[in-house]
């Protein structure tokens, strides 16, 4: 898989999924894997760390992403003009100038370097002062230096991203890294193309979904929608949108058997939930009506299941749990998706249909 703009397959399908959820490394693998003839977790690694065709920052919900490198400019650009979540606002631990202090601290810290959280403080404190180091910000049952309350934002606006874990260690260095002469987009015009994006990968939907898939508030994607040349449609009754001209839909449904990791773009992009979480599914395989906490069974296009897989060295022991009985072709190709999961993995992987007792992800 070459290095070359636009030449990597991993590369396209992140872009086109809109991002792969990666706050469980191994979900956010599997997710592209499954899409990628061929790939392996290797190539998502390689195209992450060696390529950098794609960046891990954060994305859609203020979330941790794999997102297309080359992307980054669309999506720094939106996300600075979006509303911020109320978990990003600092809870006046910072002012604005402090903030824009950090910010231009963290900016110069990883300009060429790779730093971790503690290595960015001492840098951050140096170039701004001890008040940045002052550990005010509840972290579970610790405390974080006060700077830290800028990195959601700093993420955002594409200040930093991830690098790569030293041992144990998290890292964080500058996007421009990644994607040279890096500068994000005007709002507008990436929040126009956010929207076209989402609505061209798991349209139609409504100002209601794309506010949920965003984390923005539901008025603010509705006055969002309204401003763009966008086409309405009925789905199920429902008056829903596509961007302009995008009206053709294919006439065949969807058909086959999918395993999905945790958070997987479709389970949680999709609309109307009750469409895509029908009967028991809504019971079993939401949390609170919030989709992605588990992993699904799909089969012909909605959720029919759920599973769970736990890896001991090479060994990879898959449980499905579908809510119907699966005849003899969906077994088979349960089979042959449990095999795919092996291979994208790297291990080797074995089938036990049964009762799933893992509980939702966080």
């Amino acid at each position: 898989m070459g290095s070359e703009p636009g030449a990597d397959p991993v590369a396209a399908v992140v872009s086109a999924m809109c991002g792969a959820h990666a706050q469980v490394a191994s979900a956010a693998e599997l997710s592209v894997g499954l899409r990628v003839p061929a790939a392996t977790r290797t190539h998502v690694r390689q195209a992450l760390w060696t390529d950098r065709t794609l960046v891990k920052t954060r994305g859609p919900r203020g979330t941790v992403h794999l997102l297309a490198a080359a992307d980054l400019p669309m999506w720094t650009g939106a996300l600075a003009a979006t509303p911020p979540p109320p978990n990003e606002q600092g809870h006046g631990l910072l002012t604005p100038e402090q903030t824009e202090q950090v910010l231009a601290a963290i900016a110069d810290a990883l300009r060429d370097d790779e730093l971790t959280t503690a290595e960015l403080t001492e840098q951050v404190v140096a170039r701004t002062g001890p008040w940045a180091g002052d550990r005010v910000m509840e972290a579970f049952q610790d405390k974080w230096p006060r700077w830290i309350v800028a990195m959601a934002a700093a993420m955002r606006g594409g200040v930093l991203c991830f690098g790569p874990n030293r041992g144990r260690h998290t890292t964080y260095t500058s996007p421009a890294r990644w994607l040279p002469g890096f500068t994000p987009m005007s709002g507008p015009q990436a929040l126009a193309e956010i929207v076209r994006r989402y609505l061209y990968a798991y349209g139609p939907a409504t100002p209601a979904h794309f506010a949920q898939w965003l984390a923005v508030p539901k008025p603010w994607a509705t006055k969002l929608f309204a401003s763009l040349d966008l086409a309405s449609v009925t789905v199920e009754g429902v008056q829903a949108w596509v961007t302009a001209g995008d009206t053709d839909f294919p006439d065949e449904r969807s058909s086959g058997v999918r395993l999905l990791p945790y958070f997987d773009a479709y389970a949680v992009g999709c609309h109307p939930r009750e469409l895509l979480f029908p009967g028991k599914a809504t019971e079993r395989a939401l949390a609170r009506g919030q989709a992605g906490n588990y992993p699904v069974l799909l089969v012909d296009g909605t959720v029919s299941g759920v599973w769970h897989q736990r890896r001991s060295g090479r060994m990879i022991t898959v449980t499905v749990e579908p809510f119907a009985a699966l005849n003899a072709r969906r077994r088979r190709a349960l089979d042959e998706q449990v095999e795919r999961i092996g291979e994208i993995l790297e291990g080797r992987p074995s089938l036990t249909i049964g009762t799933v007792n893992v509980g939702p992800h966080a």
